[in-house]
């Protein structure tokens, strides 16, 4: 068999033609190796001769999960569940391994008593999981062929590496690995669930290293205060990138969400000023969300601007566009502006919202009851239109919201719900004189 020389950075991967003493992709020193690759591949056959063979999927009883998953977990795929240490991948990947017939699970960072204490404590029936330490993937792939289990899960892909690698955790060996497991479980159509860890710098487990050899990759990430996680599906061959899930972390693991837009909605039934509602989407899910903003006289030469949930510098914007546009005077006074629940918002069809809340805050006067801001606010002050606006009224209606301040937007009528529109933040804030 013909083999070519080539050489790779241990530390990001990236591949160079000959030896060199730094990277000059990630400027390591000393990470260059020499690795040798097959001349000689399999022979191509045409595509009118493939058998096609059905994406059947398996329901992982997690309607959360299978949202994003899209419809559940297909047989033979590899996924790839990242998110930062603690975040609680591993505690999801057991509370899914539940709704499977046969389990093997492949735990690199924690013992089987350790595993076995959380099972209990989520209420998991442990009989239809295996356990294995086994962190070379020749012995856990040959191990899962002979067990033929439903699911697969190696936790994590940082521990695992193959027999011809002994560095643990290099960037080399994780992508040999999970290119290892890649092309060893199509065959028999195991569907493996890889656990990663998000690095310093964001990235899932080395700059981008395994998104484009899984095919699922699904990021778990908290909101600022800590109390729910979001599950958001970055990379789907076998479905939708636009879907997200909810979820509550508690003693008794992960909890779901199913209706959002109730938890981060007030209970109250006093208008409060400075409280105004927006509609947020989350992939395509749209999200309910109070905004709540104070102003007070500031006490020092420069106002102070702290926002939880907005960008910081969108909303110094927001705040410039409103006094100049909207003839709000805020450049005396701190602003505090914060999101139910800490959630992030980045989208700008929140920024109508923001803006009426601060002005509700200034004027100390309530927005009408049971109303709710959709709309980007362009330097001009204009109301600009936003995507799948239709989507957003409707879940407004089913909580019982009874007016829609939008834009100036063709959309599909929504009889449940009165809509007003505005091109204009001076026309927006017309609803505060008396």
């Amino acid at each position: 068999m013909n083999k070519s020389k080539s050489y790779a950075c241990s530390e990001c991967g990236a591949s160079q033609p000959q030896w060199l003493g730094r990277c000059p992709s990630c400027g390591a020193w000393g990470s260059i190796a020499k690795e040798e690759t097959s001349g000689r591949g399999k022979r191509p056959v045409r595509l009118d001769q493939v058998e096609p063979e059905e994406a059947g999927r398996i329901r992982t009883g997690i309607s959360e999960l299978d949202r994003v998953f899209g419809g559940g977990l297909v047989k033979g795929s590899i996924n790839l569940l990242a998110g930062d240490p603690g975040i609680g991948k591993s505690t999801l990947a057991l509370q899914m391994s539940s709704a499977f017939d046969s389990v093997l699970y492949a735990a690199g960072e924690e013992s089987p008593s350790q595993i076995r204490l959380r099972a209990d404590r989520l209420g998991i029936d442990s009989k239809r999981i295996k356990v294995t330490t086994e962190t070379l993937v020749e012995k856990i792939v040959a191990e899962a062929k002979e067990l033929m289990p439903s699911l697969l899960v190696i936790d994590s892909i940082q521990t695992a590496r193959v027999e011809t690698s002994n560095s643990v955790g290099a960037v080399n060996q994780i992508r040999e690995a999970a290119a290892y497991l890649l092309h060893s479980l199509k065959e028999p159509r195991i569907p493996a669930i890889l656990v990663g860890h998000v690095t310093k710098s964001g990235d899932i487990a080395g700059p981008m290293l395994l998104e484009h050899l899984v095919d699922v990759v699904l990021l778990l990430e908290s909101d600022t205060s800590g109390a729910y996680r979001l599950l958001r599906g970055l990379k789907n061959r076998f479905g939708s990138v636009d879907e997200v899930g909810l979820f509550a972390m508690g003693e008794d693991g992960m909890r779901e969400i199913t209706n959002p837009s109730e938890l981060l909605l007030p209970t109250r039934t006093d208008l409060v000023p400075g409280s105004a509602v927006v509609a947020s989407l989350e992939g395509r899910r749209p999200l309910l969300i109070e905004l709540q903003a104070l102003t007070v006289p500031t006490a020092f030469g420069t106002p102070r601007r702290l926002s939880t949930g907005i960008e910081q510098n969108r909303l110094s914007m927001l705040l410039a566009v409103l006094e100049r546009r909207g003839g709000i005077q805020v450049g005396n006074s701190d602003v505090y502006l914060n999101s139910a629940g800490g959630f992030r918002l980045k989208e700008p069809a929140v920024d109508l919202g923001v803006e009426m809340a601060v002005a509700s805050a200034v004027l100390d006067l309530p927005v009408p009851e049971h109303a709710i801001f959709i709309g980007e606010v362009g330097l001009g002050g204009e109301i600009r239109p936003v995507g799948k606006i239709e989507s957003r009224l409707k879940e407004a209606a089913k909580l019982g919201f009874k007016s829609a301040f939008i834009p100036e937007q063709k959309i599909d009528s929504v009889s449940e719900i009165s809509l007003r529109k505005v091109k204009h933040i001076s026309e927006a804030l017309c609803i505060f004189q008396k």
